[in-house]
């Protein structure tokens, strides 16, 4: 199996412009538990360039009732992109001082559960939650602090590269 970089600028481009509305190509989860862990994955496809379309382990969306759990749910998320041993994008699970714009934060709101995948759009010199911007879902957010979501744990995702045929 090869691999590319993930597409940073793209996948922040797609963030930026999809922030504040919908793209009408994806359902809109935000009566059905959220939309947050949707639109990462629109943001990563849009850095990555190929879903994985294994069933049911796999990460891919082509409607409503065609998509892995992985396009749609924070802890399948995580779980896809720290194993994937497939195609598509691939995370490791990482300190705050390694985090870049393109990344994933995951918020954890009760210390238990992680409920929340917003997209890391901006990190200060020495990245830290006071200085890391995101864009979101669900709560539609661009340029967000994180510092101002009232969270217990955090978890980063660092991309770190696509597998590709």
């Amino acid at each position: 199996m090869r691999t590319k970089l993930y597409d940073r600028a793209n996948a922040l481009s797609y963030a930026h412009r999809w922030a504040m509305g919908r793209n009408p190509q994806y359902y809109d989860f935000e009566q059905l538990g959220g939309d947050c862990t949707n639109f990462a994955s629109q943001v990563l496809y849009a850095g990555a360039g190929i879903m994985n379309p294994t069933p049911t382990f796999g990460w891919y969306y082509y409607d409503l009732y065609n998509r892995a759990p992985a396009w749609t749910g924070v802890e399948f998320l995580h779980s896809f992109l720290v194993y994937n041993r497939g195609i598509g994008p691939v995370a490791v699970e990482t300190e705050v001082s390694q985090v870049i714009p393109g990344d994933i934060v995951q918020i954890s709101f009760d210390g238990l559960v992680f409920g929340h995948s917003p997209i890391i759009v901006s990190v200060g010199d020495q990245p830290a939650p006071s200085n890391i911007l995101i864009a979101a879902h669900t709560f539609n957010a661009d340029y967000y602090p994180l510092n101002n979501f009232s969270y217990v744990r955090l978890r980063f995702l660092h991309i770190t590269h696509v597998n590709v045929w």
